[in-house]
């Protein structure tokens, strides 16, 4: 088990200078957080506040010389009393200005991706921009009405592609997804004899509440030449053909060879999730959409998320660092051996928060499924290597049609 680390302090870094020997801290990121957030706290015997700490401020919080959250700080507290004199911080990471503010767009558009990057994005002062998928062909436009946040138009935007947007500890925006092809980073142990442990607490929850066994997705488009025939198709979990490139769906002509511009009525797609095993229906109705394709996706987006709320499994940590020195990040993936649960099985590292203070440094992990949170943004080989035993049940669209 790794050993809380003296040179693991937390610094805040603002306008060149660094501050350090906080009392206590939590610095929390979680891929399911629009923004990850951070509290920093300070006892000052001197009764001198830092002139340079005011609200607004760009800063980088560090874990020793590795940068972990680049924001700003969003509230400063300055308490004082007879007995003592605290300066309490609290902030968020670049994403915050995306959530807070709304996107600069005063009537409806429909909009790519790269569009809503170049047009509603950049403005509000993100640069660095990055996207983390291989394989992903469409481009397809969605909707932007005016009033939404900016965060709310990137994270529809993103999700036409089956992608998700995200904050790297440098300040890079990330539209993308993770590879579960990567090596795990660690293994937690927790025996019933002891040997090998390094995990101080273990929560393991399972629930049925927000999980379906079938999912419908209802939407209709405006008149667009290539949405002129009509679409049957069965599409299995991996879309995917070899070369990376988005397997198209079987066009069947019904009938209809007039080539001009129709719109679609009805367009379906049904997703099914076998861990549920009996029958839990849920109906979602999406407005303007741009083709089948996209009504694909979300479906599948949608069943994924509804799977991605049965399991959550939170782990406490000593330190914050693997047994290797990497340190704990969201994207990680991770095996988990527990007797008393009876878990060997790898996870994923949705989100992670560091804490210290009179107790020490540590850290909690919060793990998920593997494998079913944006599962597209890099194809998976069609030869796959199973362990032993059943084969893992998926999320599968089984059924799209269209009238």
């Amino acid at each position: 088990m790794p050993t809380p680390n003296n040179e693991d302090k937390i610094s805040l870094v603002i306008a060149g200078r660094s501050h350090s020997d906080w009392s206590s801290y939590r610095i929390d990121s979680d891929f399911l957080k629009a923004a990850d957030g951070w509290q920093l706290q300070l006892g000052l015997p001197e009764k001198v506040f830092p002139a340079d700490i005011v609200r607004g401020a760009q800063i980088r919080l560090q874990v020793g010389d590795e940068t972990v959250l680049s924001g700003r700080i969003d509230s400063v507290r300055r308490s004082v009393s007879r007995q003592s004199c605290t300066l309490a911080l609290s902030g968020r990471d670049d994403a915050a200005i995306l959530v807070d503010c709304a996107a600069p767009v005063f009537s409806a558009n429909q909009l790519t991706l790269d569009e809503v990057i170049d047009r509603i994005v950049r403005p509000l002062g993100i640069q660095r921009i990055r996207i983390q998928a291989s394989g992903v062909s469409r481009n397809d436009k969605v909707v932007i009405e005016p009033g939404m946040r900016a965060w709310d138009a990137l994270a529809k935007a993103a999700a036409g592609r089956g992608l998700w947007p995200w904050f790297e500890p440098d300040g890079t925006l990330v539209v993308g997804g993770p590879d579960y092809t990567t090596t795990p980073v660690d293994t937690l142990i927790l025996k019933l004899n002891g040997t090998g442990n390094n995990v101080m607490e273990l929560d393991d929850t399972r629930s049925i509440n927000g999980c379906f066994s079938e999912l419908t997705v209802l939407a209709q488009s405006h008149a667009r030449r290539a949405d002129s025939k009509k679409q049957v198709a069965v599409v299995p979990l991996d879309i995917w053909n070899e070369d990376g490139s988005v397997r198209t769906l079987s066009g069947q002509d019904s009938g209809n060879t007039d080539s001009g511009q129709t719109g679609i009525h009805n367009m379906k797609a049904v997703a099914t999730d076998p861990t549920v095993d009996y029958y839990r229906p849920q109906i979602i109705t999406q407005g303007d959409t741009s083709n089948l394709e996209q009504v694909n996706w979300r479906a599948k987006k949608m069943m994924s998320d509804a799977r991605l709320s049965g399991l959550d499994i939170v782990a406490l940590v000593a330190g914050h660092r693997t047994a290797d020195g990497v340190l704990w990040q969201p994207g990680q993936r991770v095996r988990i051996v527990s007797e008393l649960h009876g878990i060997d099985a790898i996870f994923f590292l949705m989100g992670r928060e560091f804490s210290g203070g009179r107790n020490g440094q540590t850290t909690r992990l919060r793990f998920k499924e593997d494998g079913v949170w944006i599962p597209d943004a890099f194809p998976r080989e069609k030869k796959r290597h199973h362990r032993r035993g059943k084969k893992k049940k998926e999320v599968a669209i089984v059924k799209v049609w269209e009238k």
